[in-house]
């Protein structure tokens, strides 16, 4: 399926100043935490946003609300429907059941069941399919074509975009100028609504995209200047695990200042780590950039690094460290 709208619209900062109204009444300001124990680790002052405690249970609430509620009345009746490995899913069922409409995704049979049962309870509707980018596209395509309903891309889409960036306008209000700010990429949604907020309000701060190894398609591009993608990738961090597209790609390869990587052992660390010392609950797609500060330590000591935690979607039936 063509994931590109008619234009190639890239978001602008008065979109995200506009979707961060729209979506006031429908999500959470969620709240920074900072530990002790991670500071000396790394030697650095790290803030981390806390999308853990977002509605839905992760960021991707922003972007699927801004997208619902931009929605005229007419298009909304045919409903929305999308493709997802979870957060996205729940997210746009979750803004589709505040507005009263149908929401339909189209998710891997692979994805976490935990996930798929989010879904089903914000009244949403599950597809499965195989878990490649193409069996997604494909069975979405089918689903639009025979629905109507309006297509809300995971991260290739400006309205969705311009809602991510909501996240770290909230952060850049609430603890003023950083050195950086590192979050985890997969589509790149996130990461091009944090390059579109942050050079508006702070443009010599970094963006910093943390990656998977496993993953490493965005790396690879980044190095290579050119979109490389991987089609089913395997990694705990089953967020991460989707290429970029179009326009995240230009957000990436214009603002992003690095793309680093953690390991699978490292992401699972960084993921103990976090529940041991800051008692909060993180899947493990928002340990990445952690890990990767962790594993880089003297390119972080002394700086003011903000840390997007994205999600606290995780099966506790199945915490990586329990497995064996």
């Amino acid at each position: 399926m063509n994931d590109m709208s008619e234009t190639f619209y890239i978001p602008t900062f008065d979109d995200v100043l506009e979707a961060h109204q729209r979506i006031k009444p429908h999500i959470h300001r969620t709240p920074v935490l900072t530990s002790s124990y991670f500071n000396t680790l790394t030697g650095a002052e790290l803030f981390f946003k806390c999308e853990n405690f977002q509605k839905a249970g992760a960021f991707k609430v922003r972007g699927a609300s801004n997208a619902v509620f931009g929605l005229s009345d007419e298009k909304a009746k045919q409903g929305v429907a999308s493709h997802s490995s979870g957060n996205h899913a729940l997210s746009l069922s979750y803004a589709a059941g505040r507005r009263g409409i149908k929401a339909t995704v189209v998710m891997p049979r692979t994805a976490p069941d935990a996930k798929k049962d989010a879904v089903r309870g914000y009244g949403g509707t599950v597809i499965e399919c195989e878990p490649s980018t193409a069996a997604r596209e494909a069975a979405l395509e089918a689903l639009v074509a025979e629905t109507g309903a309006d297509f809300v891309h995971p991260y290739n889409d400006h309205r969705v975009i311009a809602g991510q960036g909501t996240c770290s306008l909230e952060l850049h209000e609430e603890v003023g100028t950083l050195d950086a700010v590192v979050a985890p990429i997969g589509g790149g949604g996130m990461i091009s609504g944090t390059c579109l907020s942050m050079s508006n309000l702070s443009p010599l701060t970094e963006v910093i995209a943390a990656e998977p190894k496993n993953a490493d398609d965005v790396y690879r591009s980044f190095h290579a200047g050119k979109m490389i993608e991987d089609d089913a990738p395997q990694t705990i961090a089953d967020g991460l695990k989707v290429s970029l597209r179009p326009r995240t790609w230009h957000f990436v390869s214009t603002y992003v200042s690095d793309v680093l990587l953690a390991t699978e052992e490292e992401i699972i660390e960084a993921m103990y780590l976090t529940w041991q010392r800051m008692k909060i609950v993180i899947e493990p797609s928002c340990a990445v950039p952690l890990a990767t500060i962790l594993k880089n330590r003297d390119r972080f000591a002394g700086k003011r690094v903000g840390v997007i935690l994205t999600g606290g979607n995780v099966d506790l039936k199945k915490l990586p460290w329990m497995q064996g």
